[in-house]
């Protein structure tokens, strides 16, 4: 019987790129923040404590932190304080993850087209951009600009509707299971780099240590499902 080999790969209609953690260390930057502003407000600030806002939007975690910690502040002033702290950590400066710009440069040179998919604000996404480089994606989905933010998967399906694919062909990059969990939901399949415990590997799922690890030209769901 002739060996038959397998299928050749088949790589992604595009690459949906969280950016906080994912592609920038600034996950931490953000827990940072979190963590000063509980406390501020004389509450613990613990690794299980700060795991809950990883990968939160701003007005998210602002609501967690009034309605599930009882913070002396409302919510409106809660995100606000969240969102100015965070911004000042940003603007100070960035540092890219290993292996994310040799990632998106080898996509650019596939042809597979990259988004970027975050749950941080506009104006942050655009501080960070100009360390990435916006010219190495085809648009960029922020908090705000999807119905709902993550962990619902609405970002994901408007960056694949803004891009003309399936979300089903799409290849998400994430580091946080809130995420992973807006990823899966919309269809993508996931390439997971955890900044912090709580993402498994599955059907769908590869798990990683690093961005270095990674060549989409040979990616282990490259074949068709």
């Amino acid at each position: 019987m002739p060996v038959i080999p397998p299928p050749a790969p088949t790589l992604p209609a595009a690459m949906l790129c969280d950016m906080d953690g994912t592609l920038v260390d600034t996950e931490h930057q953000w827990l940072d923040t979190v963590a000063g502003f509980l406390r501020e407000q004389g509450l613990a600030a613990t690794d299980a404590v700060l795991a809950d806002f990883a990968g939160a939007p701003v007005d998210d975690a602002a609501r967690r932190l009034v309605h599930g910690y009882g913070v002396r502040c409302d919510v409106t002033r809660t995100a606000a304080r969240l969102d100015r702290d965070f911004t000042a950590r940003v603007a100070s400066g960035v540092t890219v993850q290993p292996g994310a710009l040799r990632l998106l440069d080898r996509a650019r040179a596939l042809g597979v087209p990259a988004a970027l998919v975050t749950a941080s604000e506009r104006h942050v996404a655009d501080l960070v951009l100009r360390t990435l480089g916006a010219h190495r994606f085809a648009l960029s989905v922020t908090s705000g600009e999807a119905p709902r933010g993550k962990p619902h998967p609405d970002p994901y399906l408007a960056a694949a509707a803004g891009l003309g694919v399936d979300p089903a062909d799409c290849l998400a990059v994430e580091d946080t299971p809130t995420g992973a969990a807006a990823a899966l939901a919309a269809g993508c399949r996931l390439l997971a780099i955890p900044s912090v415990p709580g993402i498994a590997a599955g059907p769908r799922t590869a798990v990683v240590a690093s961005l270095e690890d990674v060549d989409l030209a040979d990616f282990p769901f490259a074949h068709p499902n």
